[in-house]
């Protein structure tokens, strides 16, 4: 009798260390987002580039390709190609280099 209570004993001590790893290996990974230290230009990112930003998916990003070339980033608003919600959410993590002139 004593070896099955400590048996069991070691089998729930053993489930309890491994529960943690269960739960790791079944995590989603995080999407990829864009970060403010590495603004993205619109003028010159690609589509697959734009989709990393917040709310810019496929639609979006064609769109922003389509509108280019932009003066400033906020024409990506005044130009009807986001909404200023999603704007909004991505303004700190763009900008809007212009060609250097010669």
């Amino acid at each position: 009798m004593k070896r099955y209570r400590l048996f069991a004993i070691l089998t729930v001590v053993a489930l309890m260390l491994n529960a943690p790893l269960a739960v790791a290996q079944t995590k989603k990974p995080a999407p990829k987002v864009a970060t403010a230290a590495a603004p993205l230009d619109i003028n010159s990112a690609t589509k697959a580039e734009l989709t990393t930003l917040a709310g810019i998916g496929d639609a979006y990003s064609q769109k922003i390709i389509d509108g280019r070339p932009y003066a400033r980033k906020d024409e990506l608003v005044t130009k009807n190609i986001v909404p200023q919600a999603t704007y909004d959410k991505i303004k700190s993590l763009i900008i809007a280099t212009q060609p250097k002139k010669k």
